[in-house]
């Protein structure tokens, strides 16, 4: 997959689209060594989705077929612009019952912690017999929740504002193949 080598001004790459599928493969590794195959998956939409679909593609690959997973989708609101309200709405909700199962969280982001601390604890409250999480990105010194972490880290970023890989910017953004650090003016 090539880059585009000229892209908006106001987005400096940070990860290259060749990075993020190397270490989406190698979580995926990591994960069908450490989990079930027969997880729940239960994305957080918006963001994750192109992280979810190369992220299950991925396990299918490295598990040789042998890992089936079932996924559903959540899509929970808490941003206005560039900031997390603090508020943490669930937009859209499961449709499949977690009672019972292995379920694994896929995220795009972990900043504050609140949105991954909500979705963890319906599926607790929904009996879900374990909780993983694996995000793509995580910003540890944005963190507002002390008790939440990720078990999958695809990679550690510094605190700057970042598109692309389905992560956006007033819904733009999402389709660029890499992470990019965008400058709002």
């Amino acid at each position: 997959m090539s880059e585009p080598l000229i892209i908006a001004d106001n987005i400096e790459r940070m990860i290259s689209a060749d990075e993020i599928a190397l270490r989406v493969a190698t979580l995926a590794e990591e994960i069908i060594q450490k989990l079930p195959h027969d997880l729940m998956i239960v994305s957080l939409l918006r963001g994750s989705f192109m992280f979810t679909a190369d992220l299950i593609r991925a396990m299918h690959i490295a598990g040789g077929g042998s890992v089936r997973p079932q996924i559903d989708f959540m899509t929970m609101a808490s941003y206005v612009g560039t900031e997390s309200s603090g508020n943490i709405e669930v937009v859209r909700d499961l449709k499949e019952d977690v009672e019972g199962r292995d379920v694994l969280i896929v995220d795009d982001i972990l900043e504050s912690g609140r949105t991954l601390a909500f979705a963890k604890n319906i599926l607790n409250e929904r009996k879900a017999r374990s909780v993983t999480i694996a995000v793509l990105l995580e910003k540890p010194n944005k963190r507002k929740v002390d008790n939440i972490n990720a078990d999958f880290v695809g990679f550690t970023i510094p605190d700057k504002f970042v598109v692309g890989y389905g992560l956006d910017y007033a819904n733009y953004y999402r389709e660029l193949p890499f992470i990019g650090v965008v400058t709002i003016n």
